[in-house]
Protein backbone atom coordinates (compact mmCIF):
# COMPACT_ATOMS: atom_id res chain seq x y z
CA UNK A 1 0.00 0.00 0.00
CA UNK A 2 0.90 3.55 -0.18
CA UNK A 3 1.85 6.18 2.04
CA UNK A 4 -1.14 7.94 1.56
CA UNK A 5 -3.73 4.51 1.64
CA UNK A 6 -2.06 3.28 4.83
CA UNK A 7 -2.93 7.00 6.09
CA UNK A 8 -6.52 6.54 5.05
CA UNK A 9 -6.99 3.16 6.50
CA UNK A 10 -5.23 4.50 10.31
CA UNK A 11 -7.96 7.33 9.42
CA UNK A 12 -11.13 4.83 9.13
CA UNK A 13 -9.73 2.48 11.97
CA UNK A 14 -9.61 5.24 13.97
CA UNK A 15 -12.79 6.69 13.37
CA UNK A 16 -14.47 3.45 13.60
CA UNK A 17 -12.99 2.64 16.92
CA UNK A 18 -14.04 5.92 18.04
CA UNK A 19 -17.48 5.15 17.23
CA UNK A 20 -17.56 1.55 18.56
CA UNK A 21 -16.29 3.33 21.57
CA UNK A 22 -18.83 6.30 21.73
CA UNK A 23 -22.35 4.82 20.64
CA UNK A 24 -23.17 2.94 24.05
CA UNK A 25 -22.19 6.01 25.56
CA UNK A 26 -24.30 8.30 23.63
CA UNK A 27 -27.36 6.09 23.56
CA UNK A 28 -27.28 5.85 27.18
CA UNK A 29 -27.74 9.46 27.42
CA UNK A 30 -30.06 9.44 24.60
CA UNK A 31 -32.45 7.00 25.75
CA UNK A 32 -32.49 9.01 29.60
CA UNK A 33 -34.15 12.26 27.63
CA UNK A 34 -36.36 10.16 25.32
CA UNK A 35 -37.69 8.72 28.73
CA UNK A 36 -37.91 12.19 30.05
CA UNK A 37 -39.75 13.49 27.60
CA UNK A 38 -42.14 10.31 27.52
CA UNK A 39 -45.98 10.47 28.77
CA UNK A 40 -46.36 8.48 32.11
CA UNK A 41 -48.35 5.81 29.73
CA UNK A 42 -45.83 4.99 27.52
CA UNK A 43 -42.35 4.88 29.83
CA UNK A 44 -42.65 1.13 30.71
CA UNK A 45 -43.90 0.03 27.46
CA UNK A 46 -42.60 -2.99 25.62
CA UNK A 47 -41.92 -2.83 22.84
CA UNK A 48 -40.27 0.85 23.80
CA UNK A 49 -41.88 3.43 21.81
CA UNK A 50 -39.42 5.40 19.90
CA UNK A 51 -41.95 7.90 18.39
CA UNK A 52 -44.69 9.58 20.51
CA UNK A 53 -45.93 13.26 21.45
CA UNK A 54 -42.77 14.64 23.51
CA UNK A 55 -44.22 15.68 26.69
CA UNK A 56 -42.89 18.31 29.62
CA UNK A 57 -44.99 16.57 32.38
CA UNK A 58 -41.97 14.88 33.89
CA UNK A 59 -39.96 17.97 34.37
CA UNK A 60 -42.83 19.99 35.69
CA UNK A 61 -43.19 16.78 37.89
CA UNK A 62 -39.54 17.18 39.12
CA UNK A 63 -39.34 21.18 39.36
CA UNK A 64 -42.85 21.52 40.42
CA UNK A 65 -43.54 18.09 43.11
CA UNK A 66 -39.69 18.41 44.77
CA UNK A 67 -37.30 21.57 46.11
CA UNK A 68 -35.13 20.79 42.81
CA UNK A 69 -34.02 24.47 43.11
CA UNK A 70 -32.88 24.31 46.66
CA UNK A 71 -30.78 21.06 45.76
CA UNK A 72 -29.48 22.69 42.77
CA UNK A 73 -28.51 25.77 45.06
CA UNK A 74 -27.24 23.18 47.41
CA UNK A 75 -25.12 21.69 44.78
CA UNK A 76 -23.36 24.66 43.72
CA UNK A 77 -22.52 26.04 47.47
CA UNK A 78 -21.12 22.33 48.56
CA UNK A 79 -19.75 22.35 44.78
CA UNK A 80 -17.76 25.73 44.59
CA UNK A 81 -16.71 25.42 48.56
CA UNK A 82 -15.26 22.05 47.94
CA UNK A 83 -13.40 23.33 44.50
CA UNK A 84 -12.09 26.61 46.17
CA UNK A 85 -11.19 24.64 49.90
CA UNK A 86 -9.28 22.03 47.92
CA UNK A 87 -7.46 24.88 45.67
CA UNK A 88 -6.40 26.64 48.68
CA UNK A 89 -4.83 23.38 50.71
CA UNK A 90 -3.82 21.42 47.37
CA UNK A 91 -1.85 24.15 45.73
CA UNK A 92 0.87 24.49 48.71
CA UNK A 93 0.99 21.05 49.27
CA UNK A 94 1.71 19.96 45.57
CA UNK A 95 4.12 23.01 45.76
CA UNK A 96 5.61 21.17 49.07
CA UNK A 97 5.95 17.99 46.69
CA UNK A 98 7.07 19.28 44.23
CA UNK A 99 10.00 20.92 45.95
CA UNK A 100 10.84 19.75 48.63
CA UNK A 101 10.58 15.81 47.86
CA UNK A 102 7.71 15.45 50.17
CA UNK A 103 7.15 11.62 48.83
CA UNK A 104 5.82 10.78 52.32
CA UNK A 105 2.86 13.11 52.24
CA UNK A 106 2.44 12.27 48.57
CA UNK A 107 2.03 8.52 49.17
CA UNK A 108 -0.38 9.76 52.02
CA UNK A 109 -2.41 11.39 49.68
CA UNK A 110 -2.79 9.16 47.14
CA UNK A 111 -3.44 6.55 49.97
CA UNK A 112 -6.56 8.70 50.79
CA UNK A 113 -7.80 9.08 47.78
CA UNK A 114 -7.68 5.67 46.65
CA UNK A 115 -9.72 4.53 50.27
CA UNK A 116 -13.72 3.68 49.44
CA UNK A 117 -15.51 6.39 50.36
CA UNK A 118 -17.80 4.50 52.61
CA UNK A 119 -14.48 3.81 55.33
CA UNK A 120 -14.90 7.69 55.88
CA UNK A 121 -18.77 8.24 56.72
CA UNK A 122 -18.82 6.61 60.08
CA UNK A 123 -15.94 8.44 61.98
CA UNK A 124 -16.92 11.37 60.18
CA UNK A 125 -20.79 11.17 61.59
CA UNK A 126 -19.59 10.40 64.61
CA UNK A 127 -17.15 14.00 64.20
CA UNK A 128 -19.88 16.09 62.84
CA UNK A 129 -22.43 14.73 65.30
CA UNK A 130 -20.96 15.15 68.28
CA UNK A 131 -20.05 19.20 66.46
CA UNK A 132 -23.54 19.59 65.09
CA UNK A 133 -22.11 19.74 61.73
CA UNK A 134 -24.38 17.25 60.73
CA UNK A 135 -26.91 18.63 57.93
CA UNK A 136 -24.73 21.84 57.14
CA UNK A 137 -22.95 22.76 54.33
CA UNK A 138 -19.78 23.11 55.87
CA UNK A 139 -19.65 19.13 56.78
CA UNK A 140 -20.38 18.40 53.26
CA UNK A 141 -17.49 20.81 51.89
CA UNK A 142 -14.90 19.33 54.35
CA UNK A 143 -15.90 15.81 53.34
CA UNK A 144 -16.08 16.36 49.85
CA UNK A 145 -12.21 17.59 50.42
CA UNK A 146 -11.32 14.04 50.03
CA UNK A 147 -12.44 14.28 46.43
CA UNK A 148 -11.04 17.75 45.35
CA UNK A 149 -7.76 17.76 47.11
CA UNK A 150 -5.72 14.75 46.21
CA UNK A 151 -6.94 15.60 42.43
CA UNK A 152 -5.63 18.87 42.47
CA UNK A 153 -2.53 18.03 44.30
CA UNK A 154 -1.65 14.99 41.41
CA UNK A 155 -2.69 17.78 38.82
CA UNK A 156 -0.28 20.51 39.95
CA UNK A 157 2.49 18.41 41.07
CA UNK A 158 3.75 17.81 37.44
CA UNK A 159 3.50 21.42 37.01
CA UNK A 160 6.05 22.56 39.74
CA UNK A 161 8.35 20.14 38.91
CA UNK A 162 8.67 21.95 35.36
CA UNK A 163 9.06 25.44 36.55
CA UNK A 164 12.76 26.64 36.13
CA UNK A 165 14.49 26.59 39.29
CA UNK A 166 16.43 30.02 38.17
CA UNK A 167 13.32 32.19 39.05
CA UNK A 168 12.65 30.91 41.89
CA UNK A 169 16.26 31.71 43.05
CA UNK A 170 16.03 34.91 41.94
CA UNK A 171 12.57 35.31 43.81
CA UNK A 172 14.09 34.31 46.97
CA UNK A 173 17.61 36.14 46.67
CA UNK A 174 15.48 39.19 46.16
CA UNK A 175 13.79 38.89 49.62
CA UNK A 176 10.72 36.89 48.61
CA UNK A 177 9.42 34.22 50.82
CA UNK A 178 8.52 30.45 49.38
CA UNK A 179 5.03 31.81 50.09
CA UNK A 180 5.70 34.48 47.77
CA UNK A 181 7.43 32.49 44.89
CA UNK A 182 4.18 30.30 45.01
CA UNK A 183 1.71 33.12 44.58
CA UNK A 184 3.48 35.70 42.76
CA UNK A 185 5.84 33.31 40.38
CA UNK A 186 4.67 29.28 40.22
CA UNK A 187 0.73 30.45 40.09
CA UNK A 188 1.23 32.79 37.03
CA UNK A 189 3.41 30.18 35.02
CA UNK A 190 0.59 27.37 35.67
CA UNK A 191 -2.59 28.90 35.37
CA UNK A 192 -3.79 26.61 33.05
CA UNK A 193 -2.94 23.58 35.61
CA UNK A 194 -5.26 25.34 38.53
CA UNK A 195 -8.47 26.25 35.99
CA UNK A 196 -8.20 22.24 35.01
CA UNK A 197 -7.96 21.36 38.37
CA UNK A 198 -10.97 23.77 39.54
CA UNK A 199 -12.92 22.20 37.15
CA UNK A 200 -12.81 18.92 37.59
CA UNK A 201 -13.02 18.81 41.23
CA UNK A 202 -16.16 20.60 40.63
CA UNK A 203 -17.63 18.00 38.66
CA UNK A 204 -16.83 15.34 41.02
CA UNK A 205 -18.09 17.27 44.00
CA UNK A 206 -21.46 18.05 41.61
CA UNK A 207 -21.83 14.22 41.10
CA UNK A 208 -21.06 13.05 44.61
CA UNK A 209 -23.74 10.93 46.31
CA UNK A 210 -22.02 8.84 49.27
CA UNK A 211 -21.60 11.93 51.02
CA UNK A 212 -24.40 13.58 51.02
CA UNK A 213 -26.78 10.44 51.01
CA UNK A 214 -25.24 10.08 54.77
CA UNK A 215 -24.98 13.57 55.73
CA UNK A 216 -27.08 15.65 54.14
CA UNK A 217 -30.60 16.63 56.02
CA UNK A 218 -33.72 18.22 54.98
CA UNK A 219 -31.90 21.81 54.21
CA UNK A 220 -28.64 20.54 52.27
CA UNK A 221 -29.62 18.08 50.41
CA UNK A 222 -27.93 17.73 46.68
CA UNK A 223 -29.13 17.41 43.44
CA UNK A 224 -27.95 13.65 43.54
CA UNK A 225 -30.19 13.09 46.10
CA UNK A 226 -33.23 14.29 44.10
CA UNK A 227 -32.73 11.80 41.58
CA UNK A 228 -32.82 9.03 44.70
CA UNK A 229 -36.29 10.13 45.79
CA UNK A 230 -37.57 9.17 43.28
CA UNK A 231 -37.28 5.76 44.06
CA UNK A 232 -39.58 4.74 46.11
CA UNK A 233 -40.42 1.81 47.98
CA UNK A 234 -43.39 0.07 45.80
CA UNK A 235 -42.06 1.62 42.33
CA UNK A 236 -39.95 3.58 40.31
CA UNK A 237 -41.18 6.74 39.06
CA UNK A 238 -38.77 6.03 35.57
CA UNK A 239 -39.83 9.55 33.94
CA UNK A 240 -39.27 11.92 36.54
CA UNK A 241 -36.25 10.09 37.03
CA UNK A 242 -34.59 10.41 34.06
CA UNK A 243 -36.10 14.09 33.94
CA UNK A 244 -34.58 14.95 37.18
CA UNK A 245 -30.86 12.96 35.81
CA UNK A 246 -31.21 15.28 32.74
CA UNK A 247 -31.26 18.37 34.76
CA UNK A 248 -28.59 17.42 36.54
CA UNK A 249 -26.33 15.96 33.66
CA UNK A 250 -27.40 19.07 31.31
CA UNK A 251 -25.21 21.33 33.12
CA UNK A 252 -21.78 19.11 33.89
CA UNK A 253 -22.21 18.33 29.98
CA UNK A 254 -22.27 22.01 29.05
CA UNK A 255 -19.63 22.93 30.98
CA UNK A 256 -17.45 20.34 30.07
CA UNK A 257 -17.96 20.73 26.05
CA UNK A 258 -17.89 25.02 26.71
CA UNK A 259 -14.28 24.23 28.43
CA UNK A 260 -13.11 21.63 27.38
CA UNK A 261 -10.45 23.14 25.17
CA UNK A 262 -8.86 24.54 29.18
CA UNK A 263 -9.48 20.99 30.44
CA UNK A 264 -7.24 19.17 27.80
CA UNK A 265 -4.81 22.34 27.71
CA UNK A 266 -4.12 22.44 31.57
CA UNK A 267 -3.57 18.25 31.39
CA UNK A 268 -1.31 18.41 29.12
CA UNK A 269 0.73 21.72 29.79
CA UNK A 270 2.63 20.33 32.76
CA UNK A 271 3.77 16.93 30.68
CA UNK A 272 5.61 18.52 28.32
CA UNK A 273 9.33 19.11 29.12
CA UNK A 274 11.17 22.33 27.91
Amino acid sequence: MTGRTRRRVRRAAFFLTLALVSVPVLFVFYWMVLTSLKPRTIVTAYPPAFLFAPSLENYRQVLGGTPFVAYMANSLIVGIGATFAGLALGLPAAYSIAKFRQLRLAVVVLVSRMAPGIGYLIPWFMLFTQMRLVDTHLALILTHLILTLPLTIWIMVPFFEDLPRDMEEAALIDGCSWYGVLWRIAMPLTKPGAVAAAILSFIFSWNNFLFSVILAGRNTRTLPIAVFNMIGYEEINWGPLAAAATLITLPVIILTLIIQRHIVTGLTFGAVKG
